[in-house]
């Protein structure tokens, strides 16, 4: 008997241009295509890297870019990082802004400096009218306490892992919560119980390929292929059924940045 195709998905978070897949990308992709993944957002992560993810981006139909500093390479953003980052914006037009955010699980996390990255780049969302693709470990409280201050009020926290209290929150000032391979695993307990009660237009899934594989692949290199896997478990913790959560999750990914798809 035939393997049934998977319902449409979006990846909302993936690394497509990582240099993990240098070796095997075109079979990595063409893999997630035939997964019925329709598209992929791929942020950024540092200055040096945003003419890899244009080209990546511009050479493959279904990969959107996100150009930002993330606050775990601190050491490689400047100030004028942040200048040239506006020009990107305004001439490349991406999907979104990020991946930026806090991180205080990081050693010796400068959160001066991380704050004043993060804020600027909410500052250049609002000024752009993009959401914002952000990064918060260890830093939920100070991460919504600074999407108060900028007035910013349309993005998604990936690989979200804060409370239920803290997510509540964030949806009331209209932010998205991404989930991908943490929530798979049964100890994951806490996160399990709060994917299954969250408002279903408020979920967005994602990967984060190569990075945090799900349960089913525990111990290879993760890839978009397995989103499938994500929204299989989601569904398991949901009473929503399968399909439905689906159609839902890629509406949001692409009512959330504006993408030129239909379902």
């Amino acid at each position: 008997m035939p393997r049934q195709t998977p319902p449409a998905l979006i990846d909302s978070h993936v690394h497509s241009d990582d240099q993990r897949f240098s070796s095997d990308r075109g079979k990595i992709l063409q893999a997630a295509r035939q997964s019925n993944v329709l598209a992929q957002i791929v942020p950024a992560i540092s200055h040096r890297l945003w003419p890899r993810l244009k080209a990546l981006c511009a050479a493959e139909d279904d990969l959107f870019p996100c150009y930002g500093l993330h606050p775990c390479f601190c050491d490689e953003h400047e100030d004028a990082h942040l200048d040239e980052l506006s020009r990107w914006i305004r001439d490349e037009r991406p999907v979104a802004v990020g991946e930026c955010g806090l991180d205080y699980f990081i050693s010796n996390a400068d959160k001066a400096r991380q704050q004043h990255l993060f804020s600027t780049q909410l500052a250049l969302a609002r000024e752009f009218d993009l959401p914002i693709v952000i990064h918060a470990r260890k830093a939920v409280e100070d991460v919504i306490r600074l999407i108060r201050a900028s007035g910013h009020h349309r993005g998604v926290i990936h690989s979200f892992n804060g409370s239920a209290q803290q997510a509540e929150r964030l949806i009331d000032l209209g932010y998205h919560l991404g989930f991908g391979g943490a929530v798979t695993y049964d100890r994951a307990t806490r996160l399990r119980k709060l994917v299954s009660g969250l408002p279903l237009d408020a979920l967005l899934l994602e990967t984060d390929a190569p990075d945090q594989v799900d349960v089913s692949h525990a111990g290879e290199r993760n890839e978009p292929a397995y989103l499938v896997a994500i929204w299989q478990n989601i569904s398991a913790l949901r009473a929503e059924d399968p399909e439905t959560i689906a159609r839902a999750t890629t509406h949001n990914a692409i009512s959330l940045f504006r993408l030129p798809l239909s379902v």
